[in-house]
């Protein structure tokens, strides 16, 4: 199964997708990882990345994109995929189409965390507190937010005429939202 979590910076995505590795053996693809790795790495990439970042802007669809497709045959040979910040533009929902199509793999299911923006701001100006990682200066996720809110509200009803799109309340405790997302895997699976 490909799956993609759907949802602001700081929704829960992440915390959801490690249950999901945990408990259904697919592989986690984030971009915010992959991008973080690369940035540890210290390469050219990297340092790009870094700089793109730090100015609270939206790394490009082809930096994306190529990070994604490296990572598909490792998704595929554990049975599926969970999307974790990508696709976020038409453009990349369109190759992530291509990609899975070509590989006969196609995308199962869209599940959005329905989140408050001010409360989604509040954890993360804890979480800066806490781990000083980058991405979480309060005024870089400000940004963020609204780059995430403008570029990906045509995904919606793009996944919507689909039939892809379940909503779950991302607002309530880990146990809530990790219900709410398995029930919408075994409603898909029926």
């Amino acid at each position: 199964m490909n799956l993609i979590l759907f949802g602001p910076p700081a929704a829960g995505k992440g915390t959801q997708a490690k249950r999901l590795v945990a408990t259904r053996g697919m592989v986690h693809l984030s971009t915010g990882d992959m991008l973080r790795a690369e940035i540890a790495s210290g390469s050219a990439l990297g340092k790009r990345v870094a700089g793109i970042i730090e100015r609270g802007e939206l790394v490009s669809d082809a930096i994306v994109i190529e990070l994604i497709e490296a990572r598909l045959p490792e998704a595929e040979a554990a049975g599926g995929a969970i999307f974790d910040g990508f696709p976020r533009t038409l453009a990349q929902a369109a190759a992530l189409d291509a990609m899975l199509d070509h590989r006969r793999r196609p995308l199962d299911l869209v599940i959005r965390l329905k989140v408050d923006d001010q409360a989604l701001l509040e954890r993360v100006a804890g979480r800066f507190a806490e781990s000083g990682r980058p991405d979480d200066n309060p005024e870089s996720f400000k940004v963020r937010l609204a780059e995430y809110n403008t570029q990906t509200a045509p995904l919606l009803p793009y996944y919507r005429g689909h039939k892809k799109l379940t909503e779950v309340d991302g607002m309530g405790s880990i146990e809530e939202v990790a219900s709410s997302i398995d029930a919408a895997i075994e409603t898909r699976r029926a």
